[in-house]
């Protein structure tokens, strides 16, 4: 795949990921569920906030936070009273080497360059490509 094919791939995934982000909660819901079942294991950490009803009732809960790791990136998204908090980090070896809070439509370019890159070399990457595609 050429870096051109990518680019263009990268700009039809934001696309795809920005058409959802109307309701951030139901957004983050769809978003970790999709990423966590579709990339390599541990490369997407959930955080949820659970309910005394949502104990009772066996439910995972709300989710509050979505971590996503692809290469040296890391994408935080975190919900903060109705407020999403997104934040790009690079990191290597476990060890921050920058961080930065961006706006959301920022962080939904950055996760979809990040996709279409491991697409190109990763299989079940190319998979959750594709199915954000289709």
């Amino acid at each position: 795949m050429t870096e051109r094919d990518t680019q263009r791939e990268a700009d039809l995934l934001a696309a795809a990921l920005r058409q959802d982000s109307a309701d951030l909660g139901l957004y983050a819901r769809v978003l970790s569920a999709n990423l966590a079942d579709w990339l390599p294991p541990g490369a997407v950490q959930v955080a949820r906030r659970r309910s005394m009803a949502d104990r009772m009732a066996g439910r995972e809960g709300t989710v509050t936070g979505l971590d996503v790791a692809l290469g040296e990136q890391r994408l935080a998204l975190r919900l903060d009273r109705e407020r999403v908090v997104a934040e790009i980090r690079k990191e290597v070896r476990a060890v921050v080497l920058s961080r930065r809070e961006v706006p959301l439509d920022e962080w939904i370019g950055a996760l979809a360059r990040a996709l279409a890159e491991a697409a190109a070399t990763n299989a079940r990457a190319r998979e959750a490509v594709e199915r954000f595609l289709s």
